[in-house]
């Protein structure tokens, strides 16, 4: 049997207006973990939905052969039955239903024409063991952090015999303990024999597992490197994605930091369902006249259930604690009531809560502040297109016209809309929740030059990220928060990474 497992040659892909795809030729060997890497747009997704079946045969050009033979698939039901799996960024589960009820979920196991439940439960305890999941298999999905409910995907993928597992972007929404879980499971699969393509912007996990990589850019393929022949660097990767070299992954910054613009004084809230559960705890917090504030902490601090609630009480109940805009104490208790004293959010989850999919560009960016484009009850029209237009090229949005729909764009591009539509709503404080989550290095970059010009311009900017190089390479002063707690407070330039993981951890060291 040939040691290539997948090939795709010459293929070709076009959507109107946009060339995705152009002449990509890519191969897989059997038994690796071969990552696929690119710019948001470069074309990786469109590529594996190509081979996936969700870009059915004929709709594009070129050659798909898997296992020696030529495939057609018309669906991605057709391209599961030869064994090729693909889990996407957006977990395909449902939640109240049952871990084994989503394992078996279009695949189930029957007999005489009757699910088998007692087959689909001892099938499941053994799947789950395989991914190294304690649950019992009736334990529902809604139950279960995003970590786990990942190892569910792979265990459902396993449930089909997979032999080509492809995941996107699969450690973008987990803490680093549940990525290095996550990637420890692929190269426990791969020892059984299982082949997996991985998408993922984070380069350092890249390294840690692939042995090969391939680099798409605009469309087309770059190169391949053979990870154990060929000498890999962040900065070659990099080089070869966006086409020039990266010297410095964080744009200078040059703040005037002036009086304090925004606070919050023993802030208290409570969980929307568990009643006694407190997810904040007199928290204080402040931020200056053209400053950027980190927050830092692990998935489950309570960073963005405190943004949440400070935005127009969005997350959470019982809440209690003063806001205060430069010094006096305003009203955040509605939304619009935030927005109009100033404070704006922008989600960690863009494409739930960002944006409207379904609407083009001006449609979004001018959703938050409706009143400046009106005329009476009328939206003029011609000013929405003029405004849209001046934020489409001062962030820089690549788009084919301003009449695109958002769920066209690239990661990155979506998330340029997003912050056009709270610049528009002309803020003093904005919130930036996760705002370089799911995107490449280069549109970090620019993510990164648009806080710092924001700054400069004299807004007040509080960001939260799990990415401590992140926090550390934006930001003029950190809050570390753990249990719902500040439990720390330094200037960024006196911070390093290990000074706030011991402020992170300190009290579960305590504990152990």
């Amino acid at each position: 049997m040939s040691d290539v497992i997948l090939e795709m040659r010459n293929i070709g892909k076009e959507f109107p207006g946009v060339k995705a795809l152009d002449n990509v030729t890519f191969s897989v060997t059997r038994g690796e973990i071969h990552a696929l890497v690119g710019e948001n747009g470069a074309g990786k997704s469109t590529l594996m939905k190509v081979l996936s079946g969700v870009y059915p045969f004929g709709t594009y050009s070129g050659d798909i052969i898997f296992n020696g033979k030529e495939c057609h698939f018309k669906d991605i039901h057709q391209s599961e039955q030869v064994g090729l799996v693909i889990i996407h960024q957006e977990l395909a589960l449902v939640p109240y239903l049952s871990i084994a009820e989503n394992m078996f979920l279009g695949n189930e196991q029957n007999k005489n024409g009757i699910i088998d439940w007692n087959g689909s439960y001892s099938k499941s305890v053994d799947l789950l063991k395989k991914v190294g999941l304690h649950e019992t298999p009736n334990t529902l999905i809604s139950t279960m952090g995003v970590g786990r409910q990942q190892l569910v995907e792979i265990a459902k993928a396993l449930a089909k015999e997979v032999k080509l597992l492809i995941l996107d972007e699969p450690t973008a929404s987990l803490n680093e303990k549940d990525s290095d879980n996550l990637l420890e499971l692929l190269v426990q699969l791969k020892a059984q024999g299982i082949t997996s393509i991985l998408i993922s912007h984070k380069l350092n996990e890249i390294e840690k597992v692939a042995d090969s990589i391939t680099v798409l850019r605009d469309g087309a393929t770059v190169e391949t490197m053979d990870c154990h022949k060929d000498k890999i660097s962040e900065d070659r990767i990099i080089r070869d994605m966006v086409g020039r070299d990266i010297t410095n992954r964080f744009p200078p910054r040059d703040n005037k930091i002036g009086e304090v613009v925004f606070e919050i004084q023993d802030w208290n809230v409570y969980h929307p369902v568990h009643s006694d559960l407190k997810v904040s705890t007199d928290v204080n917090i402040n931020v200056r006249r053209g400053e950027v504030v980190g927050l830092a902490g692990l998935m489950g601090a309570g960073r963005t259930e405190l943004a949440m609630s400070i935005f127009g009480r969005s997350y959470g109940t019982r809440i209690t604690g003063k806001a205060l805009r430069f010094g006096k104490e305003i009203d955040v208790s509605t939304v619009d009531k935030a927005i109009k004293n100033g404070v704006a959010y922008a989600t960690e989850d863009r494409k739930a809560y960002g944006l409207v999919l379904i609407q083009d560009l001006k449609d979004n960016i001018t959703l938050a502040n409706l009143e400046a484009i009106s005329d009476g009850m009328v939206i003029n029209q011609p000013k929405e297109m003029s405004v849209t237009s001046g934020y489409r090229e001062k962030l820089n949005i690549k788009c084919s016209s301003l009449q695109q729909l958002a769920i066209n764009l690239s990661g990155g591009n979506q998330q340029k809309v997003v912050l056009s539509k709270w610049l528009f709503a002309n803020p003093d404080v904005l919130i930036l929740d996760e705002p370089t989550r799911g995107i490449d290095v280069g549109a970090k970059y620019e993510i990164y030059t648009i806080i710092n010009r924001l700054a400069s311009e004299g807004k007040s900017i509080i960001l939260i990220s799990s990415e401590l190089t992140e926090i550390l390479g934006v930001c003029d002063r950190i809050y570390i928060m753990r249990d719902g707690k500040i439990v720390g407070e330094m200037p960024a330039s006196e911070a390093t990474p290990e000074i706030v993981m011991k402020h992170i951890m300190t009290q579960e060291v305590m504990e152990k």
